[in-house]
């Protein structure tokens, strides 16, 4: 029996130590004047091979941070290794992920799509390519993943939405989004301006690979339906998913492993695309 509790033992240790070798804290001082602290997470392959990975960046909600993903969901260092590409977690404060027009220490749509981009590209063996760049998030994040992917079409290639809140505007006084835009009733076309749902029309079809779910007991799922439903009105293909569950925890362990499977097959897909035309 001691014999047994003691294999069982070293072999948690190994496993343990594989892990924290995979995952790993960096910090990036932003041109916002702080430093902000980011989860990278690298396939297990990374530390014995030359080869350059696609990367996918997952925000976090209001109310979490850097780490969150980790703790909603443990097998993201599996998962990487698995699927064989580099995972992101930055952190975004209350930011919901713009530039606000109203505070200079705020500037997290510069921060996602460029400083981090650019640190990452430079210290890590990515694939520098759009093609090679997903970006997703749930319920805050979903929306900054949706709104940093379509205004920057030309750094993300694909983008997913999980418990997103598409469309902010039926909810003026929650989440201190006035604080980065402005009371609402006095703000209206700013407001108009910083929600995703407003920025379908921009988009053709092929722009993005787009994947969004939502759980049906979720307060984001109509402001979801509508958004699904301006992308089915301007023709551009993507995957939409209702399945049960709230805005927690639970739901988002669940529907990121869809995310991550699109993400991967979108990735290979065109890696194929690539090798043919070589």
């Amino acid at each position: 029996m001691k014999k047994n509790i003691s294999l069982l033992l070293t072999l948690f240790l190994c496993v343990a130590t594989l892990s924290a070798q995979q995952v790993d804290t960096i910090t990036i001082h932003s041109k916002m004047g702080h430093d902000l602290k980011n989860v990278i997470i690298l396939p297990e392959s990374y530390t014995h091979s030359d080869t350059r990975y696609p990367v996918v960046y997952l925000l976090h909600g209001c109310g979490g941070n850097y780490s969150a993903w980790l703790s909603i969901k443990p097998e993201l260092p599996q998962i990487a290794s698995l699927y064989n590409f580099i995972i992101v977690c930055p952190d975004g404060k209350v930011s919901w992920y713009w530039n606000s027009p109203r505070n200079k220490d705020m500037q997290f749509e510069d921060y996602i799509s460029d400083e981090v981009i650019r640190y990452v590209d430079s210290h890590f063996r990515t694939i520098p390519d759009r093609k090679a760049r997903a970006i997703s998030g749930l319920s805050m994040g979903g929306h900054g993943a949706m709104w940093n992917a379509i205004r920057h079409r030309d750094v993300f290639g694909a983008v997913g939405s999980t418990s997103g809140g598409l469309d902010i505007r039926p909810f003026p006084t929650n989440w201190k989004m006035k604080d980065q835009l402005g009371e609402f009733v006095a703000n209206k076309k700013r407001w108009d301006e910083h929600t995703v749902i407003n920025l379908i029309p921009s988009l053709n079809d092929g722009d993005l690979a787009i994947i969004i779910d939502c759980g049906v007991d979720d307060f984001f799922l109509e402001v979801n339906r509508r958004t699904h439903q301006a992308l089915l009105t301007r023709n551009i293909k993507h995957d939409y998913i209702e399945r049960p569950g709230g805005h927690n925890h639970a739901y988002w362990n669940n529907s990121i492993d869809y995310q991550l499977l699109f993400f991967h097959k979108y990735f290979s897909h065109s890696q194929e695309n690539k090798s043919k035309t070589n």
